[in-house]
């Protein structure tokens, strides 16, 4: 299920409806900034977001209000945020914006695999209603979901949802040795989901966002079943792109590969070079003849000896105080991207534990 909503804010509602008046006249003008965020937005509990975006008392929602202000994109895609039914939360954050002065005119709430249970003991310690029992890691339903807001609107009507692929249909899927014949019947692969979300951004021309969060690929055991979910998941966008990607059944055939322009972005959760997990389907990603990799840099080059990456690219600060970079923004080919940058905060801010902190990722963009 998609959820949607606009601002209750009559500026909000003000700004969609001059945008589509003045499409014609924006014929011709095809720039815009496109961010992803790997938030600090998921909590432990149902509404909790909710009630910190309302009374501003949680340090790690304010920091991360303040980086999508400072970066006053056109669009913005939302990673670890989460998902409830009534958009509430959502709607909280655009009016926090707004009251800020940078108003989305659409917003869109995608719910995950998350929290979902499939009463199965998915990881074998004897029970079976378990966060690691869910289609994909989550104390509730909606657990560190993903969200789009944007000043252009979002084409509903030609969204294409691949949440529901399940695992075992992914061509050459990497399936743990221990998975049973039940789990393979249920089991999805997307963790927060993979959508594709086409953005109006003038009249008949769209740009495709291609969004997903992967899993971590730690956490499990020997049989390394994130590591290999983590790679399977970044592996769909291969098999979409080559015509591949079979369609949810009871549906047959493939799916056509995404129209251009479009942009693959959103947390793969791994680095190519360093850390943990499988790199193999990450680094065919980059190096995919459809795509470019803007590689986008932090401000003021962090040093990091123990790395064999650029340390300039990292996207996360782990606690440990090591980078790594594990959040994207890749372009179709023929979208000419006039800069990009990862926002490194000039100062870390402490982090509790045991949190990830990541930055936000943008570029700017001169569509087709």
């Amino acid at each position: 299920m998609i959820r949607s909503l606009t601002v209750p804010n009559l500026c909000a509602r003000l700004a969609y409806l001059l945008a589509l008046a003045l499409w014609p006249s924006f014929a011709a003008a095809f720039d815009l900034t496109l961010a992803t965020f790997t938030t600090r937005f998921s909590h432990s509990g149902p509404g909790l977001l909710l009630q910190h975006l309302q009374k501003g008392d949680e340090p790690q929602v304010e920091q991360d209000i303040a980086a999508i202000l400072a970066m006053q994109a056109d669009v913005v895609v939302l990673t670890n945020f989460d998902f409830d039914y009534d958009g509430l939360a959502l709607a909280a954050l655009q009016k926090r914006l707004a009251d800020k002065g940078l108003v989305y005119a659409d917003s869109l709430g995608l719910q995950p695999n998350t929290g979902i249970p499939t009463w199965l003991d998915l990881n074998h310690d004897g029970a079976l209603s378990g966060p690691r029992d869910a289609q994909a890691y989550g104390r509730f339903a909606g657990q560190a979901g993903m969200a789009i807001l944007s000043r252009y609107p979002l084409d509903r009507a030609h969204i294409r949802d691949f949440t529901a692929l399940l695992w075992q249909d992914l061509p050459q899927a990497n399936l743990p040795p221990d998975m049973t014949d039940d789990a393979r019947l249920l089991q999805r692969l997307s963790s927060a989901g993979h959508y594709e979300v086409p953005v109006v951004y003038a009249k008949g021309k769209a740009l495709r966002l291609l969004v997903w969060s992967a899993t971590p690929p730690i956490f499990d055991g020997p049989e390394d079943r994130n590591g290999r979910r983590n790679a399977d998941e970044t592996a769909l966008w291969l098999h979409l792109l080559d015509g591949t990607l079979p369609k949810i059944a009871p549906e047959t055939g493939t799916y056509a590969p995404p129209k251009p322009p479009f942009v693959i972005l959103g947390q793969a959760n791994l680095d190519p070079l360093d850390g943990s997990g499988l790199p193999q389907s990450l680094r065919a990603l980059l190096n995919n003849p459809l795509l470019q990799d803007p590689a986008p840099r932090g401000v003021g080059s962090r040093i990091d000896t123990g790395q064999r990456g650029d340390p300039a690219l990292d996207t996360a600060l782990l606690k440990s105080g090591t980078g790594l970079r594990l959040d994207y923004l890749l372009p179709s080919r023929k979208i000419v991207v006039q800069s990009s940058a990862v926002l490194w905060p000039a100062q870390q801010p402490p982090m509790a534990e045991p949190v990830t902190q990541h930055f936000p990722v943008w570029a700017r963009l001169t569509l087709p």
